[in-house]
C-alpha cells in the first residue's frame, strides 16, 4: 500500500484529496507547507507527494529545491489553480513527475497517481546500475546520480557540478554531453585555473592576427570550437574577477569577441562548469560575481565524497585494479580481505583519484597474485591514526597468525618510511623511531636492505 503525502494550506482540499485518496486504497499523511512536510520526511517515507504550488513560507518549486538538496528524488505531482505554462516549465526542470490545474478530474488524477508509481516502482525495482558512462557506484547517492543524469542531459540548461577534487566531475560533465543532442559536436575541456590569467582571454576567446606581439594569424579560442557543442568550464572558482566579467557576457549576450576583432561572432554552446569551492561563500566574500553565479548554477549536481559512500570502494578496487594489472602486464587476481578492510577504513582525502594512485602504486609493486596490505600506501594521518591505537584491530572469529600480522605490518611500515625519504635510511629510521642499526637489522630481516 503506497504511502501519499498531501502538502497544501488549503484545509477543504486536504481532506477532500484525504478522503479520496483513502477510499482509492492509499495511506495519506498531510503536511500544510513545504517546511512542515520536509520535517515530515526527516522522519518518515513516503512513495508520493501531492504539492500545491501556492503556499505560504515555502512555495511548490523551493520546495521541489529543497527535496532534491536533501537527496530525495521520489515522485512529486504539482497541484495549482494558477495554470501557465512557465510555472509548469518550471516545476518540471526541478523534478516534478507532473503538473495538474484546478479544477482538476479525479480520474485524471487518479491515473496520473498510479502512472507515477509505477514508473518510480519500475525504477527502484531493476537492478541497481553500478556502471553509467563511464562513472562507478552502487550507493544510494551515485544511483540518484545515475537517475538525473539522462533528464539533466536534456535540458538546454547550464550546469553547474560540486564536489571535492577527485570525485569525478569531469566524467560526469562528459556523460551529460554524450547524452545530450549535442553529443557529435565537440566537447572542450577548459582548466580555468591552469591557464596563466594573462592568457585566459586569447585561449577563451581567441585572436586576430596582429592583435598583440607575436599574432601573426588568427587563433580560434575554445569557446568557438566547442561551438554547437559543450564547453566544460574546470575550477570554475579559480577564474579572476576580471574574466568573470567577459564570461558574464559571453554567457548573457550568447556571442564572443576575439582579441583585435571588431565585431561579435555569435556561438551557440553548453556551458557546463565545475568547483571544489563553496561558491556561495566566495560570492559572499567578494571572489565570485553573484550574477554569474546564477547564470551558471540553473542545475546543480553535487557529487559525494568518496568517504560517504563506502560501499563504492570494492567495486572501484575491482575496476583498477583489472586496469593496471592488464596494462602492467600482471596477473592481479584480486585484493586480501584485510588490505580492503584497510581501505574501507581510510577516509581518502583525494577521493576517487587517490584511490586509483593507491591501487596503480600497488599492482606495481605487489609480486604476488594478490594485493596485500604492505603494498598499500596510504597517507601519513592514515599511518598516524594506525599506531597510536593498535588495540583497533578486531580478532578475526577464525583467529589469525599473529606473528605473521606484526611481520607484515612491521614489513610495510619500513617500505613506506623508505619511500617517504625516498631511501635515505638515517631519516626513515628517525620516522620509525629507530636506531641505524635496528633499522638496518630489520631491513634485512625482510630482504628490504
Amino acid at each position: 500500500m503506497a504511502t501519499i503525502l498531501i502538502v497544501d494550506d488549503d484545509k477543504s482540499l486536504q481532506e477532500f484529496l484525504e478522503i479520496f485518496l483513502t477510499k482509492e486504497g492509499f495511506q495519506v499523511a498531510v503536511a500544510g507547507d513545504g517546511e512542515e512536510a520536509l520535517s515530515f520526511l526527516d522522519k518518515k517515507q513516503v512513495d508520493l507527494i501531492l504539492a500545491d504550488i501556492r503556499m505560504p513560507r515555502m512555495d511548490g518549486i523551493s520546495f521541489l529545491k529543497a527535496l532534491r538538496e536533501k537527496g530525495l528524488y521520489l515522485p512529486v505531482i504539482m497541484i495549482t489553480a494558477y495554470a501557465s505554462l512557465d510555472t509548469a516549465v518550471a516545476a518540471k526542470q526541478e523534478g516534478a513527475f507532473d503538473y495538474v490545474a484546478k479544477p482538476f478530474k479525479l480520474d485524471e488524477l487518479r491515473k496520473l497517481i498510479l502512472k507515477a508509481l509505477e514508473k518510480d516502482s519500475a525504477r527502484h525495482s531493476r537492478e541497481d546500475v553500478s556502471r553509467f558512462m563511464g562513472i562507478i557506484g552502487k550507493s544510494p547517492a551515485m544511483q540518484r546520480i545515475f537517475d538525473l543524469l539522462p533528464r539533466v542531459a536534456k535540458a538546454p540548461s547550464n550546469v553547474l557540478i560540486m564536489g571535492e577534487s577527485g570525485t569525478g566531475k569531469e566524467l560526469v560533465a562528459r556523460a551529460i554531453h554524450e547524452l545530450s543532442p549535442r553529443r557529435e559536436k565537440s566537447f572542450v575541456v577548459v582548466n580555468c585555473g591552469g591557464i596563466p590569467p594573462n592568457l585566459l582571454e586569447s585561449e577563451l576567446f581567441g585572436y586576430k592576427a596582429g592583435a598583440f606581439t607575436g599574432a601573426t594569424k588568427d587563433k580560434e579560442g575554445l569557446f568557438l570550437k566547442a561551438h554547437q557543442g559543450t564547453i566544460f568550464l574546470d575550477e570554475i572558482g579559480e577564474l579572476p574577477l576580471e574574466m568573470q566579467v567577459k564570461l558574464l557576457r559571453v554567457v548573457q549576450e550568447k556571442s564572443i569577441m576575439p582579441l583585435g576583432a571588431t565585431k561579435e561572432i555569435k556561438i551557440d554552446v553548453r556551458i557546463i562548469s565545475a568547483t571544489n569551492r563553496d561558491l556561495e561563500k566566495e560570492v559572499l566574500a567578494g571572489n565570485f560575481r553573484e550574477d554569474l553565479f546564477y547564470r551558471l548554477n540553473v542545475i546543480t549536481l553535487t557529487l559525494p565524497p568518496l568517504r560517504e559512500r563506502k560501499e563504492d570502494i570494492p567495486l572501484l578496487v575491482e575496476h583498477f585494479l583489472k586496469k593496471y594489472s592488464e596494462k602492467m602486464g600482471k596477473k592481479i587476481e584480486g585484493i586480501s580481505d584485510f588490505a580492503l578492510k584497510a581501505l574501507m577504513e581510510y577516509d581518502f582525502p583525494g577521493n576517487v583519484r587517490e584511490l586509483e594512485n593507491i591501487i596503480e602504486r600497488s599492482v606495481a609493486l605487489e609480486s604476488g597474485p594478490l594485493i596485500l596490505p604492505e603494498s598499500l600506501i596510504l597517507s601519513r594521518k592514515k599511518i598516524e591514526k594506525s599506531t597510536k591505537d593498535p588495540a583497533e584491530i578486531e580478532l578475526p572469529p577464525e583467529g589469525l597468525d599473529l606473528e605473521d600480522l606484526l611481520a607484515r605490518i612491521e614489513s610495510s611500515l619500513l617500505k613506506q618510511a623508505l619511500e617517504r625519504t625516498r631511501g635515505n635510511k638515517t631519516e626513515a629510521a628517525k620516522l620509525l623511531g629507530l636506531n641505524f642499526r635496528s633499522f638496518r637489522y630489520r631491513l634485512a630481516k625482510y630482504g628490504l636492505s
